[in-house]
C-alpha cells in the first residue's frame, strides 16, 4: 500500500511539514509495511514563500525595503533551488501585520516595497516571479510595485504622484519609459484565491477596504481611484482589468500586474502543485490513497484551499481523497462531488480550540492511525 500524505499547514499550530509527518507516523503504526510519500502544500497564502524555498532547496535573501507607510524595515523574498524563480509574499512588506491597528490607512498604504523585492531580485539576474497576494494593508491597485519598478504615474501637470491608491484618482499618464527591459520581459504568476474583479460592489474597494481601515468615504475615494487606474491601464496597454476575474486580489494589485506587466492570475494551489510535482508523484508512485489536511473545512474550501486542489487532481486518476481537519462547518457535500472520499475531524473529545491546537501533531498521528486500519481492513489487506 502507497500513500501520499499531503496536508496544509493547521494555521497558528503545526506546518504543513509537521502535519505530513504527523500523519506519516499514523499511517506506519496502522500498516508498518506501507509506504509513504510526504509532499506538504499550501494553497499561495502566507508562509507560502517559506514553504516553497525549503521544498527546492532554494535561498532566502534579507534586504532593506519600506513597509506600506514608507518606513524602513527588513524584508526577504525567496529563490528556489535551481535559482531560477523568486518567491515574493506580498505581505512581508505590503501586509496589514506590519501596522498598528490605529495606523491602517489605505488611502496612503502602498505596495511600493513589494516592488523593492522584486526589484532585488531582478538584480541577482531572475527573470520568474511568483507573487503570492493576500494580506495586504493596501488599496492601490498594485501602483507602488509599478512605481518601484520605474513606472512614473503623471498627473495632468506632468508631476509624479505620491504613492498611495487615492492619489491615482490624479493619474492622466503612466510612463514606462524609465522601466528596465528585463522588468518588461519578465514572467509573472500571481497566486490568487479569490476571483473579485477590481470594480464595482465585489470589488477591491467595497470588499477589501473595511478590513484595511477604509471608512465609507474612504470607500468612495479608492473606489473612484480604481476606476481612473483601469482606464489608464487600458487606455495605454489596450488591457481591461475592470471586471477581470481576480484583478481585486490585494487591494487590486492583481489588476495592475496583470494590465501593465502581464501577469498570469492562477489559483496558489496550481501553482504549488506544479512545483511541488503533485501529478508525476501520483503516476509515477501508483499512489494507494491520498490523505490531506487544514485547519478547517467549511464551505469555502471548495473555491482554492488545498483539500479541494488535491481532490481535483485524484478525482480523475480514481485515487481516494481523505482529510483530516481541525474542523468541519457547515455543508461539505460539493467537494464530495469532487473527489473527497471522507472528511474527519482530527479532534478526539472535549477540546478547547487552545488545547486543541497544542496537541495538534499527536491528534493527526491518533486519527490518521484509525483512518488507516479502517482503510486496510475495508481492502482486506
Amino acid at each position: 500500500m502507497k500513500f501520499l500524505l499531503a496536508p496544509d499547514s493547521f494555521k497558528g499550530s503545526v506546518s504543513a511539514k509537521e502535519a505530513a509527518e504527523a500523519m506519516r507516523r499514523g499511517v506506519l503504526k496502522a500498516r508498518p509495511s506501507a509506504r509513504t510519500f510526504t509532499l506538504p502544500l499550501s494553497d499561495g497564502g502566507e508562509g507560502t514563500l517559506e514553504h516553497l524555498v525549503k521544498a527546492t532547496k532554494g535561498t532566502i535573501y534579507e534586504t532593506m525595503i519600506e513597509d506600506p507607510l514608507g518606513r524602513p524595515i527588513c524584508g526577504y523574498y525567496g529563490v528556489t533551488g535551481d535559482g531560477k524563480t523568486a518567491i515574493v509574499e506580498l505581505a512581508t512588506a505590503s501586509g496589514l501585520t506590519l501596522l498598528k491597528k490605529e495606523e491602517l490607512n489605505p488611502r496612503l498604504a502602498s505596495t511600493f516595497g513589494t516592488g523593492q523585492l522584486i526589484m532585488r531580485a531582478m538584480e541577482r539576474g531572475i527573470a520568474s516571479f511568483i507573487i503570492c497576494l493576500g494580506g495586504s494593508a493596501t488599496v492601490d491597485g498594485g501602483a507602488g510595485i509599478l512605481q518601484a519598478l520605474g513606472f512614473r504615474l503623471l498627473d495632468h501637470c506632468g508631476e509624479e504622484l505620491p504613492r498611495g491608491g487615492v492619489y491615482l484618482r490624479e493619474l492622466a499618464h503612466i510612463d514606462d519609459l524609465r522601466v528596465d527591459e528585463g522588468i518588461k520581459q519578465a514572467k509573472f504568476r500571481l497566486a490568487c484565491d479569490v476571483t473579485n474583479p477590481l470594480l464595482g460592489p465585489q470589488g477591491a474597494a467595497y470588499v477589501f477596504g473595511p478590513q484595511k481601515g477604509a471608512d465609507k468615504e474612504a470607500i468612495r475615494e479608492l473606489g473612484e481611484a480604481l476606476t481612473v487606474w483601469a482606464d489608464q491601464i487600458r487606455h495605454k496597454t489596450g488591457v481591461a482589468v475592470h471586471d477581470m476575474p481576480g484583478a481585486g486580489a490585494a487591494g487590486g494589485t492583481a489588476a495592475g500586474l496583470c494590465g501593465l506587466l502581464g501577469a498570469e492570475i492562477r489559483p496558489g494551489f496550481a501553482i504549488v502543485s506544479e512545483m511541488l510535482g503533485l501529478e508525476r508523484l501520483l503516476d509515477e508512485h501508483s499512489i494507494t490513497a491520498v490523505l490531506t489536511g487544514e485547519g478547517r473545512l467549511d464551505a469555502q474550501t471548495a473555491g482554492g484551499k488545498v483539500v479541494a486542489g488535491v481532490c481535483a487532481v485524484c478525482a480523475g486518476r480514481g485515487i481516494p481523497v481523505i482529510a483530516v481537519v481541525g474542523g468541519i462547518d457547515g455543508d461539505i457535500s460539493p467537494l464530495y462531488g469532487r473527489g473527497l472520499t471522507a472528511a474527519f475531524s482530527l479532534v478526539d473529545g472535549p477540546l478547547s480550540v487552545e488545547e486543541a491546537m497544542g496537541r495538534a501533531t499527536v491528534l493527526l498521528e491518533k486519527q490518521t492511525e484509525q483512518i488507516v486500519r479502517v482503510f486496510v481492513k475495508a481492502k482486506g489487506m
